[in-house]
């Protein structure tokens, strides 16, 4: 049985329980696999799921890049996943080491990470996509409220609120913490919104696109069942074809509740968090993009099962501070 060693960043975060999971569930049979997790915090929930848990550098400071080198170096890493945006574009330099790194093309990832070029480069592609404007170019008399004012890079929903007038915009400007260069606005769109898992690898084929309707977010996603839309089915893999990711990514959108067209207002140029759900609806991306990154066949055109319903929750752990982790 050969060795595989995955690392996963984040390790913190809401899906890296049902990651794992899953990669062992997928994986163990034929490899004798071993999983790090990668958190800035050293009391990630992951730590206590993964085989081995190591504290780095936040993804935007100068020590990352190098310290994930390290250890993917010593740790004989052969595949990475990182789910924190920040991260992304430090990761695909692993790929020189010969490193596995399961998430989109860098140009794809600079791209999505920046919002308004973001809907920029969807408006000229004749992509479905929410007008977007800075926050320095605003003129309030042609605002159409109510409008979302929102981050141009972040993610988790910080910093967004939705403003109902032009009193209400100049007053969350000016208390803002972010800087106007760094603020957009965008039309609100009434109707209900998805998360979309679009699987793709660097052969640039669009293998399964996965819609998931959500019922409950805060910040992330709570509660969402899987629904199939012929219009963001078609949406999603023309944003491939046009913008080539080339690896996986998760398309944000809502549905206009009059027309029932697709609005893109963000993509996330990795794993969703929903990921968890892609993969209980019976397309499990996650063990499958990395068989594939590794030259071994999976499918992953397999039909989803629509009406899977996921209620995400919180998991009490108990543990004896005597004893190691």
């Amino acid at each position: 049985m050969n060795n595989l060693t995955i690392a996963l960043t984040g390790a913190g975060g809401p899906a890296i329980p049902g990651m794992v999971d899953t990669l062992r569930k997928g994986l163990s049979k034929e490899y004798n696999l071993k999983i790090l997790g990668l958190d800035m915090d050293p009391n990630a929930i992951g730590f206590f799921l993964v085989d081995k848990g190591i504290t780095i550098p936040p993804g935007n400071s100068d020590e990352f890049t190098q310290k994930i080198k390290n250890i993917c170096s010593e740790e004989k890493v052969d595949v990475f996943i990182s789910v924190v945006d920040e991260e992304l574009e430090s990761c695909l330099e692993l790929e020189n080491q010969g490193i596995k790194v399961i998430q989109p093309e860098k140009e794809f990832v600079k791209l999505c990470l920046d919002k308004q070029k973001l809907m920029q480069r969807m408006k000229d592609e004749s992509l479905p996509y929410i007008p977007t404007i800075s926050a320095t170019d605003v003129d309030f008399s042609n605002i159409k409220y109510p409008a979302i004012l929102k981050p141009r890079t972040g993610r988790g929903s910080r910093g967004i609120s939705i403003v109902q007038n032009s009193e209400q915009l100049k007053n969350s400007l000016q208390k803002s913490n972010y800087s106007m260069d760094n603020l957009i606005i965008q039309d609100f769109i009434e109707g209900p919104e998805f998360t979309v898992s679009v699987i793709v690898w660097r052969d640039g084929k669009v293998q399964n696109v996965v819609p998931k309707k959500i019922i409950s977010k805060i910040g992330i996603t709570r509660q969402a069942v899987t629904e199939y839309n012929e219009k963001i089915h078609s949406a999603c893999v023309n944003i491939q074809n046009k913008l080539k990711a080339n690896g996986p990514f998760n398309v944000q959108l809502k549905l206009d509740k009059n027309s029932g067209e697709p609005f893109i207002f963000e993509i996330n140029p990795r794993f969703s968090t929903s990921i968890t759900l892609t993969c209980a609806a019976g397309v499990d991306e996650l063990t499958g993009l990395v068989l594939q990154s590794l030259g071994k066949e999976f499918k992953l055109d397999n039909l989803f099962k629509e009406g899977v319903l996921m209620y995400r929750r919180m998991q009490d752990i108990f543990l004896n501070t005597n004893e190691p982790i």
